[in-house]
């Protein structure tokens, strides 16, 4: 079923977005304030370059799908939802976004000329909370309407890439919609019906992110693999070579492991590997920024759990797990530990269940390392974890355990929780951890 789209800007998100949803069977309106780039769509020609465009924005023209226009009070009239895809540059202050107001404001004007429900979704890239404090109330106070009634927001991220991106719209891995409300959503849902792109749907604020977290992911991973060529070469190895034999493992190089926020990183390798690649770097001269923030913002997050532990208020503590993940009796580099350690010397009364660790078994570098962190650790440890949750004012959980999950649920009235590894953000365990060494 075809949709009635307008789509505010002619840029390259609003030129590319206006085509594909044109070839895709909707009928699109494209606006903009420069009247060379309504003109040249109006002759069927595309306003930018970008490989695929200009044949794509042809056919559509030539098919009665795509048509152009200066008139935002036009072009609203004659459409159901509207996408704004203006530009967000930056300027000394900030992320300008003169232009999404006023593309709101012009929105919400032709509004009061129109009957019916209308959608209003945010494609350009913009600043958690634009949409809903915004862009929202420009449309209201322009039109009159309530948002939720009268008309919905959404906030529909692109995800493109200047020249592929035609292909990224056609090969997306995923539609994102950010809603205010359901009703908001559907429509724009409805636009992927019949498409091979899976749709996803959010809150605008999460949407919002979403863009400067995938943005920010790509540029950390251009500046690691630099990074790590660099030294590569200072050493004597072949860096391509190297970053291809990283990226052959698809199980936890490329893949969702790691990607899920909890503890700061632990145990025995990551720190003390991660230090290593810094010190090689500074022998050769080099200066790797990326690698040596690691540590550092490891640091930092141990702190913000530190905090969030404070706040609650709490001063008996039960800790569910002592060791840095689950499924191992290894202490060594242990956030939890860490914790226990900066909290006890901070006067809390602090109590303990791990199920690996008990001070009687542990041998070696890992028993010498607990026992002088904490030599009355014996003292500290519970056996029953279901027990010590009746004797704290508060759980604090550092393990993402099955047990743990049964105990945090019947725990007694009144203990508050203080989940350190983002219980509701993992799926259910089902046994020990096997990611990392």
């Amino acid at each position: 079923m075809s949709a009635r789209v307008s789509v505010f800007g002619l840029g390259y998100v609003g030129s590319v977005s206006a085509a594909c949803l044109a070839e895709a069977g909707h009928r699109v309106i494209g606006v903009d304030i420069r009247a060379e780039k309504v003109a040249a769509v109006g002759r069927g020609e595309a306003p930018v370059v970008e490989p695929g465009l200009d044949a794509l924005v042809a056919a559509a023209v030539a098919a009665g799908r795509l048509t152009s226009t200066s008139s935002g009070h036009e072009a609203v009239l004659a459409s159901d939802l509207s996408l704004i895809c203006v530009g967000t540059p930056r300027d000394a202050a900030g992320v300008d976004l003169r232009a999404v107001r006023a593309a709101a404001e012009e929105i919400g004007g032709a509004l009061r000329a129109k009957a019916g429900y209308h959608v209003v979704v945010v494609r350009s890239t913009v600043p958690p909370g634009t949409s809903r404090g915004l862009v929202l109330p420009s449309v209201e106070g322009a039109s009159g309407r309530t948002a939720g009634r009268g008309f919905g927001v959404c906030v529909h991220p692109e995800f493109l890439r200047e020249g592929s991106a035609v292909e990224d719209v056609r090969r997306a891995a995923r539609a994102v919609v950010g809603e205010l409300d359901a009703a908001s959503g559907e429509p724009l849902v409805a636009l992927y019906r019949g498409l091979a792109t899976p749709t996803i749907r959010t809150g605008l604020e999460a949407a919002e992110l979403l863009k400067y977290a995938d943005n920010a992911w790509h540029a950390l991973k251009v500046c690691f693999a630099n990074e790590l060529g660099s030294l590569a070469t200072r050493l004597g190895v072949d860096g391509a070579a190297l970053l291809d034999l990283l990226r052959r493992d698809t199980r936890l190089n490329l893949s969702g492991a790691y990607l899920t926020p909890g503890l700061p990183f632990g145990g025995s390798c990551l720190p003390k590997d991660v230090r290593a690649l810094g010190e090689l770097g500074r022998s050769t001269g080099l200066s790797l920024p990326v690698l040596d923030a690691i540590l550092p913002s490891n640091d930092a997050h141990l702190e913000r759990a530190l905090a969030r532990v404070r706040a609650a208020g709490a001063r008996r503590l039960g800790f569910l797990g002592l060791a840095f993940k689950p499924g191992t009796d290894d202490v060594r580099g242990s956030p939890a530990l860490a914790l226990l350690v900066r909290l006890r010397a901070e006067g809390y009364a602090i109590r303990v269940h791990d199920v690996e660790v008990a001070a009687g078994r542990l041998l070696g570098a890992n028993r010498a390392f607990l026992e002088q962190c904490v030599p009355d650790l014996e003292r500290l440890v519970a056996a029953d974890a279901a027990a010590l949750a009746a004797t704290v004012e508060a759980l604090v959980v550092t393990q993402d355990t099955a047990l743990y999950r049964g105990v945090v649920r019947a725990r007694p009235p009144g203990v508050a929780l203080i989940d350190l590894v983002g219980l509701d953000a993992r799926p259910a365990p089902p046994g020990p951890d096997a990611t990392g060494c």
